[in-house]
C-alpha cells in the first residue's frame, strides 16, 4: 500500500472487521463445556450454537448481498458494527439455552452482512495494482482469529465465566466502529439492478466455478485443521502439551499466507496465485500423508509441514476473492458473499467427512482423505482458471 493508503486507516479498519466477525464466531469453541455447565445442557447441545451460526451465515449471506446491494458501503458497515456489538453485549445477559441460540442466529445474520461489504470496500478502495493486498489484509483479520482472538476469548471464559468473552467481543466491535466513523471513506453502493438480473448475474458458470472451487478448496483445508488433535496423536505420539502450540503455528502460518498470497496476487495474477495455493495444499497434505509412514515423527517436523500447509490452506483466499470480484463486475458483493457462503459449506463438509475418516482409520487418515480431495480441487480449479481466465487484467472490482 502507499503510505497515503496507510495512514487513510480505512484498511485497518476493515482487517479489525473481520477480526472482530472471525472471533465472535470461532471463541464458542473454546467456551463449549462452561456454557454447558451454565445453562445446564450438554456439551453436544452446546456445541449445536456453532452449528447454528455456520448454518445461518452460509445461507443469509448471498440474499443478504443482494438485498443491501445499494446501500452506501460506508452506512452497512457502520450500521452493522453497530448492532454486531449490541447482539454480542446482549448475548452476554442470556438466561437461557433458547435465548443464546436465537442471539447466535442474529449474530450470524449480521457477519453475513459484514463480513462481504468489508471485502468488496477493501477491493474498491485500493490503489490500482492493489486489490490483492487489501483483500489479503481483511483476509488476514480472519485468520488472526484463529490464533489470537480465539484463545483469548477461551482465557477470558476461563476466568471470568463465558459472558465475558462476548462482553469482550461487543467492546472490540465498538472500539472498530469508533475507527470506521473517522476512517471509512464514503461509498456508493452497486448500480440500481433487478433482483432476477442479480441472480442471474450470480448464476453464471464463471461465478459458480469459483463458489464450487472455494467448498472443495474448504474441505481439503479445514479437515486438516478440525482434526489437527488426532494428527497430532497418531504422527508424533504426543497430545494435548504439544497441540496449543502447532495450533499456533498454523494460524501465524495462515495470516502470513494470506497477506503474501494477497501481494502475489497483484504481482502475477489471481489466476496463477490461486492454482499456487491449491497445490501447495496438495503438496503438504501429501507430505502428511507420508510422516504417517514412519511409526513416529518429530513434533518439530509436523509442525513445519504444518505451517506450510497453513500458508497455502489459508493463502487462496485472497486470489480467490480477486478473482471473483474481477469476473462479477457490479455484483462482487454478491459474489462474495455466495462465495463465503460456499466456504462455511466447505468447512461442514470437512468435519463430517474427516470424522467419518477418523473413526474408520485414525488420525492418520486424515491427511490421506485431505489429499484426494485437494487433487480433485486442483484439477478442477485448473479447468475453471482455463475456461474463465483472468491473466492480464489485475484490476476490475466493483
Amino acid at each position: 500500500m502507499t503510505t497515503s493508503t496507510l495512514r487513510s486507516g480505512w484498511l485497518a479498519c476493515l482487517a479489525l472487521t473481520a477480526f472482530a466477525v472471525g472471533t465472535d464466531d470461532l471463541v464458542i469453541a473454546g467456551l463449549l463445556p462452561v456454557i454447558a455447565l451454565d445453562l445446564d445442557v450438554g456439551v453436544a447441545a452446546a456445541g449445536q450454537l456453532v452449528t447454528v451460526f455456520s448454518l445461518t451465515y452460509a445461507v443469509a449471506a448471498p440474499p443478504l448481498a443482494v438485498v443491501t446491494a445499494r446501500m452506501p458501503r460506508r452506512t452497512l458497515l457502520l450500521g452493522g458494527l453497530a448492532v454486531f456489538a449490541l447482539v454480542n453485549l446482549v448475548t452476554a445477559l442470556a438466561p437461557t439455552y433458547t435465548a443464546l441460540m436465537a442471539l447466535r442466529v442474529l449474530a450470524a445474520l449480521v457477519a453475513a452482512a459484514l463480513t462481504p461489504a468489508a471485502f468488496s470496500m477493501a477491493a474498491r478502495l485500493a490503489p490500482s495494482g492493489h486489490t490483492g493486498r487489501a483483500v489479503g489484509a481483511v483476509a488476514a483479520g480472519l485468520t488472526v482469529a484463529l490464533f489470537l482472538g480465539v484463545p483469548i476469548g477461551a482465557l477470558l471464559g476461563s476466568a471470568f465465566g463465558w459472558r465475558s468473552a462476548f462482553v469482550a467481543v461487543a467492546l472490540l466491535t465498538g472500539a472498530v466502529l469508533l475507527a470506521s466513523l473517522r476512517y471509512l471513506p464514503p461509498l456508493p453502493g452497486a448500480p440500481e439492478a433487478g433482483l432476477r438480473a442479480q441472480l442471474r448475474h450470480l448464476g453464471r458458470p464463471a461465478i459458480l466455478t469459483c463458489v464450487t472451487g472455494t467448498v472443495a478448496g474448504a474441505t481439503c483445508g479445514f479437515m486438516t485443521y478440525t482434526y489437527v488433535a488426532p494428527i497430532t496423536r497418531d504422527l508424533t505420539g504426543t497430545g494435548g502439551a504439544a497441540l496449543a502450540p502447532l495450533i499456533a503455528v498454523v494460524g501465524a502460518a495462515g495470516a502470513v499466507g494470506t497477506f503474501l498470497c494477497g501481494r502475489a496476487t497483484d504481482r502475477w495474477g489471481a489466476d496463477r496465485v490461486l492454482l499456487g495455493t491449491f497445490a501447495g495444499m496438495v503438496g503438504t497434505s501429501l507430505l502428511l500423508v507420508l510422516l504417517a509412514l514412519p511409526t513416529s515423527v518429530p513434533t518439530w517436523a509436523l509442525a513445519g509441514v504444518l505451517a506450510l500447509w497453513g500458508f497455502a490452506a489459508w493463502g487462496f483466499a485472497a486470489p480467490m476473492s480477486a478473482r471473483l470480484l474481477f469476473l462479477a463486475g457490479n455484483a462482487g458483493t454478491e459474489a462474495l458473499a455466495l462465495n463465503t457462503g460456499g466456504l462455511y459449506v466447505g468447512t461442514a463438509v470437512a468435519g463430517a467427512l474427516g470424522g467419518a475418516v477418523v473413526a474408520g482409520y485414525g488420525g492418520a487418515g486424515v491427511p490421506v482423505a485431505a489429499t484426494a480431495v485437494g487433487l480433485a480441487a486442483l484439477g478442477f480449479m485448473a479447468l475453471s482458471v482455463r475456461w474463465f481466465p483472468t491473466s492480464g487484467h489485475r484490476e476490475r472490482v466493483s
